[in-house]
């Protein structure tokens, strides 16, 4: 296994649509991580701040068209790295994460797994505890990590499962899926996201929303006529 996390380099890849809120934060814990070696910030017509606040964190901007996962696939596609660090904008690692990525990508085989985070919420009601032990469990018996908790993939094998689709919705349960049970592994850290939606809508809203779309999906329903109900 390397020790050594100077010999880890890894883009970490960022979609935003007015994000500024929270951005700056995130660019800026990404750009201190000895083993990040680019931050990709993906804009897909920000109207506020967010391009700005990026560019002056240190990240590199690219345009795409909306769309999460067409954001994800040109970050891919202009990132450098061998290893690839998916991030939702709204969402920070908690410290120490540079040591369990150190220790994952050094592992034998490394290359032959994602790696996501545990799902953590910055709220400390007794709901948002509740909806970290569900995600587990989706994460445990189903394999179905969600964007949210972020994705951690060597560029070899992102390019052998192909990526990520060009889809506004459900791009990250697409790309799990391909990448199957066996191929997918938690990386022993937490990804703190913003509870500000949950809170916004109801969770258990939220929730049933969140489930209500997923069904929909496996039921054969295309990604943008979902994204349309999501809202």
């Amino acid at each position: 296994m390397r020790t050594n996390q100077e010999q880890i380099k890894i883009s970490a890849i960022v979609p935003t649509l007015n994000a500024a809120e929270m951005l700056a934060q995130l660019v800026a814990a990404l750009r201190e991580a000895v083993i990040v070696d680019e931050v990709v910030v993906v804009d897909g017509g920000s109207c506020d701040e967010t391009v700005s606040l990026a560019r002056g964190a240190g990240a590199r901007v690219v345009e795409a068209a909306r769309g999460r996962g067409t954001q994800l696939a040109a970050g891919a596609g202009a990132a450098s790295g061998d290893w690839l660090l998916f991030l939702h904008a709204d969402c920070c690692l908690e410290p120490g994460w540079e040591f369990a990525v150190s220790a994952f990508c050094g592992a034998p085989q490394a290359d032959r797994h994602a790696g996501y985070f545990d799902f953590a919420l910055d709220d400390p009601a007794p709901w948002a505890r509740r909806l970290e032990r569900i995600a587990a469990w989706r994460c445990r018996n189903l394999a179905l990590p969600y964007g949210d908790q972020g994705l951690l993939i060597a560029r070899r094998l992102y390019d052998t499962v192909g990526g990520f689709a060009p889809v506004p919705l459900m791009e990250d349960v697409d790309l799990v899926r391909r990448l199957g049970r066996r191929r997918l592994a938690r990386i022993g850290a937490r990804c703190i996201a913003s509870a500000r939606r949950y809170r916004q809508d109801g969770p258990w809203r939220r929730v049933s929303r969140n489930i209500f779309c997923l069904a929909l999906y496996f039921a054969g329903l295309a990604p943008h006529r979902i994204a349309r109900l999501y809202g």
